[in-house]
């Protein structure tokens, strides 16, 4: 099995800054991409930022030179810095990873419980 444990979420005031961490663990061969989306109360769950394998990044524009997604291959572990947050950043945020458990295996993917953000004054 496979476990995406995310943390670093909380709540802090407009301008702020967060950092989410989600450490991947289990019966793992390699993980491929890895990302975070997040989901408003009343809203369909969204990309934030996306991180291939190579290093490649993606992200969403409303998120764009302000938040910024890394990963340490070595923790299977990906991050999320967030900073200038705003209130319309309050959402639960969720890590994704694409994961092949075995050599022969084709990529599955995983997700986490999620963690609360809230920006608020």
């Amino acid at each position: 099995q496979v476990q995406l444990v995310e943390s670093g979420g909380g709540l802090v005031q407009p301008g702020g800054s967060l950092r989410l961490s989600c450490a991947a663990s289990g019966s793992i061969f390699r993980i491929n991409g890895m990302g975070w989306y997040r989901q408003a109360p009343g809203k369909q769950r969204e990309l934030v930022a996306t991180i291939t394998r190579e290093g490649s990044t993606n992200s969403t524009d409303s998120v764009k030179g302000r938040f910024t997604i890394s990963r340490d291959y070595a923790k299977n572990t990906v991050y999320l810095q967030m900073n200038s947050l705003k209130p319309e950043d309050t959402a639960v945020y969720y890590c994704n990873a694409e994961v092949a458990r075995r050599s022969w295996s084709g990529y599955l993917n995983y997700w986490g419980q999620g963690t609360q953000v809230t920006v608020s004054s």
